[in-house]
């Protein structure tokens, strides 16, 4: 997100395959109501993540970042550009799944270190991510903290009955979902896995991931 840190206001046209940041900001789908909204909404200050790599490379991203079964999915789902929207954020996963082994991650947050084996950990600005699926039900662009997603090691299974609660926020219940929070999060793996961010895939773990409170001023309904 270029405009993190700037007097630029950025409005968001839901034009893209999952639309998961304008579910957050609860824009229409309505053409003439969104046109509306956007010409006539005053701006609202919110968060955005900053993303570094340890090769240095930094990216800002708005909505998530995540290292796991989701960012392996994520480079299925790129590859799968003549598919609809709902069909390749379907196939993608289900590839990903397949092959998954657990990663040993190494998670930091606010200087704290635990260990953990699992399929992914989110840091979470937006709740939303991988077409509509609500994977951090509670988070918010304007609190200046990241929800912090770890899916924790189950049996196939279990996991794709989590997959089944995570359009409706309802996975959390489980013992095998943490959720924690900070402002600073470094995330590090026992083998290379990818990291994506709003979609992108960006680097290979290990990551640092900050907030940057306010930096970001948007159009919101």
């Amino acid at each position: 997100v270029a405009l993190a840190g700037g007097v630029a206001v950025l409005g968001v046209l839901p034009a893209g395959r999952g639309n998961d940041f304008a579910r957050q900001l609860g824009l229409p789908d309505d053409p003439e109501r969104l046109a509306d909204l956007l010409l006539s909404a005053e701006p609202t200050a919110i968060d955005a993540i900053e993303v570094t790599a340890d090769d240095g490379t930094t990216n800002v991203v708005a909505g998530s970042v995540y290292g796991g079964v989701d960012s392996v999915a994520n480079a299925h789902i790129n590859r799968l550009t003549r598919l609809p929207g709902s069909l390749a954020y379907y196939l993608g996963p289900l590839r990903a799944i397949a092959t998954w082994r657990p990663v040993a991650y190494r998670i930091t947050i606010d200087g704290e270190t635990r260990e953990e084996r699992g399929y992914t950990v989110v840091a979470a600005n937006s709740g939303y991510y991988g077409y509509g699926l609500h994977v951090a039900p509670d988070a918010s662009v304007s609190d200046g903290l990241l929800d912090v997603v770890i899916i924790r090691h189950a049996p196939r299974r279990l996991f794709f009955k989590v997959m089944r609660e995570l359009p409706h926020g309802t996975h959390v219940r489980r013992p095998e979902i943490e959720v924690l929070r900070g402002r600073e999060v470094r995330v590090e793996a026992d083998r290379e896995i990818p990291f994506g961010g709003d979609g992108e895939l960006l680097g290979t773990l290990p990551v640092t991931i900050r907030v940057l409170p306010g930096a970001l001023r948007v159009i919101t309904a």
